[in-house]
């Protein structure tokens, strides 16, 4: 199939299917004419890395996931230790979202949102005013 039947089964761009195709993670066949052939099999391992991107996992862990899943010797505990360090790394990026947002929170309310030309939320940036201590 072409690249656009390929894009269509898959659920993306042409241009991320050549991305993939240009790092290594993908390899269709060339028609006589060189234009690219994908098998279904192509599709698959394009949906594969689609579920793997939309989990966050990086490019190189979707190559080391990728290698993994087509070892028929793997040890689940490798994919399993994989995918616990991918949480634990979006664990801390939801704590330091919360503590971003309690800390946007507390100037929010700390400015009047009146006439006034005072604002705490500028002197903040600005760094004029104290940082607020909030838990």
């Amino acid at each position: 199939m072409n690249i656009g039947e390929a894009a269509e089964r898959s659920s993306l761009p042409a241009k991320t299917i050549r991305y993939y195709e240009e790092i290594g993670l993908l390899k269709p066949d060339r028609s006589e004419n060189g234009y690219r052939d994908y098998s279904m099999s192509d599709v698959h391992r394009l949906r594969f890395l689609q579920r793997s991107r939309s989990l966050g996992f990086s490019v190189e862990e979707c190559r080391q996931l990728l290698s993994l899943y087509g070892d028929t010797h793997r040890e689940s505990a490798d994919v399993k230790a994989l995918a616990q360090v991918k949480l634990t790394e979006i664990d801390r990026k939801i704590a330091e979202l919360q503590s971003l947002r309690a800390t946007l929170r507390h100037l929010v309310k700390s400015c009047h949102g009146d006439h006034r030309p005072d604002c705490p939320i500028l002197e903040e940036l600005a760094g004029e005013r104290e940082q607020p201590v909030v838990a």
